[in-house]
């Protein structure tokens, strides 16, 4: 099956094809390591965590490499290491693991390969030698620049005339530029920040040529797939082609030399703004997961595609909640079913293949449920429940044991004290003592449990507490 995904620089849905099908690559921006990520930033890690399964699923695990970045070289975290007294790396290694933990929380696979900025200086110093010795980047008073007049196609991926730009974020005017849209490639250092030696004087990078350095240096170049949210478009993304192409002799013209593909994800809103840590209207990712199970988030990111917007409401969440009971319910009733061949379902391989569609992808996933619940033979439960493992495997959902799903939170104590209860329950059910079966059932309430019966006798969950 054929994978297309709808590419931003072309602006149409395209056919995927590898530079070389035996390494497959792909480029995430990840996060700049100085405090909690929100929800908002999660989405493009479970987006594209989704295309990473599914490039390996379509190619081989051992044939796809996918590099997202740590920037562990920032103003924010300069900041954050002068008011704590420590080194920048006290404060990126402890939001770096941070993260990691989160995301893992969510469902996500750790990257093939997690490049730091500090870890790439020399990376970052010859790419920033080879633009200047290709005509395209200028050194003025201890700073680099890049010329963005020197390359003309610059402004094709944000589709912005170079004309009507104005300056992009953490790009500054000053009067050593030659142009007020030049961007910095390389600036001195403030006093008591980190900095590095290099032939323009002491200092560090700027924010655009990391990214473009690392992705030469650790993947090589062109890459097949650069990924990340909308809002990184313009300047940041623009701006890494100009130098990625740039770098290069004899592909000034060619975008396709720095990556194949452009995908980014939409914006995660919040009553109808946009979530950011400016806005002050943000989520933690690390706060959420103490009270709603991660794979209730990754779901919720799941249920519109990835290039619309995503309105992040509490209901967003109960109803994910109690879909997800659906599905680990239909798996809690066939817990008795052996599993062997396990196959992606086809209806959800051709919904992830066109562009991600993980709303299609879901729904063929509840009819599995369904088709689940419904089987009478033990071939069909058994056809039905692998064909349902399988579809979860490719979103990163319903890898979990089903009983444990149901009582989330609950250790062997309380375990124990609910079983006891539901057992003399039964015992008053049974007697027809229905004053002490409903005193027994308010007690259980009490304890946040929910008492499902059927015919089969009584089950129980942790109610969500979104």
């Amino acid at each position: 099956m054929k994978l297309h995904i709808h590419d931003t620089l072309k602006r149409e849905k395209v056919q995927f094809t590898p530079n070389n099908p035996e390494r497959v690559t792909l480029y995430v921006c990840g996060p700049t390591v100085y405090d909690f990520a929100h929800i908002g930033n999660a989405r493009p890690v479970v987006v594209f965590d989704v295309l990473f399964r599914l490039l390996r699923h379509l190619y081989g695990e051992s044939h796809v490499t996918y590099a997202r970045n740590i920037t562990d070289v920032d103003d924010k975290i300069n900041k954050k290491a002068m008011d704590e007294g420590v080194d920048i790396s006290v404060i990126t290694n402890r939001y770096a693991d941070i993260y990691n933990a989160d995301m893992a929380a969510l469902g996500a696979l750790r990257p093939t390969l997690e490049p730091r900025v500090t870890h790439n200086m020399d990376a970052i110093l010859h790419q920033i030698q080879a633009l200047i010795d290709n005509g395209h980047a200028y050194p003025a008073e201890g700073h680099v620049l890049f010329d963005v007049e020197s390359y003309k196609a610059y402004g094709a991926l944000s589709n912005r005339s170079l004309d009507d730009m104005i300056a992009g974020a953490r790009v500054e005017v000053a009067p050593y530029k030659k142009n007020p849209q030049d961007f910095v490639l390389w600036k001195p250092s403030k006093p008591g920040e980190p900095l590095w030696a290099s032939p323009w004087g002491e200092g560090r990078p700027g924010w655009h040529i990391e990214c473009s350095a690392m992705i030469e240096a650790n993947l090589g170049l062109p890459i097949d797939i650069h990924g990340g949210g909308h809002d990184l478009i313009f300047p940041h993304h623009e701006n890494e082609i100009a130098q990625g192409v740039c770098t290069q002799h004899g592909h000034a013209h060619d975008s396709d030399a720095y990556s194949r593909y452009w995908m980014h994800n939409g914006f995660l809103d919040f009553g109808k703004e946009k979530m950011s840590k400016s806005l002050g209207n943000v989520k933690l990712v690390h706060e959420m997961i103490k009270t709603t199970p991660g794979e209730v988030l990754r779901l919720a990111l799941l249920s519109a595609h990835y290039r619309a917007p995503l309105d992040w409401t509490d209901e967003l969440i109960s109803q994910t909640h109690k879909r997800l009971d659906g599905l680990y319910g239909a798996l809690r009733k066939a817990q008795d079913v052996p599993v062997r061949d396990v196959v992606v379902p086809a209806g959800v391989l051709e919904a992830l293949c066109d562009d991600l569609n993980t709303p299609q992808a879901l729904a063929e996933l509840s009819a599995l449920a369904k088709v689940l619940e419904t089987a009478t033979s033990e071939a069909g439960r058994m056809m039905a429940k692998a064909d349902l493992l399988a579809a979860g495997a490719a979103l990163g959902l319903l890898q979990g044991d089903p009983e444990a799903w149901f009582k989330q939170g609950a250790g062997d104590d309380l375990t124990a004290q609910v079983e006891a209860l539901i057992a003399a329950r039964a015992v008053a059910r049974a007697e027809k003592n229905w004053p002490e079966a409903d005193r027994i059932r308010k007690e259980l309430d009490a304890l946040n449990i929910e008492v499902m019966d059927s015919a089969g006798g009584a089950s129980w969950k942790v109610k969500a507490t979104n």
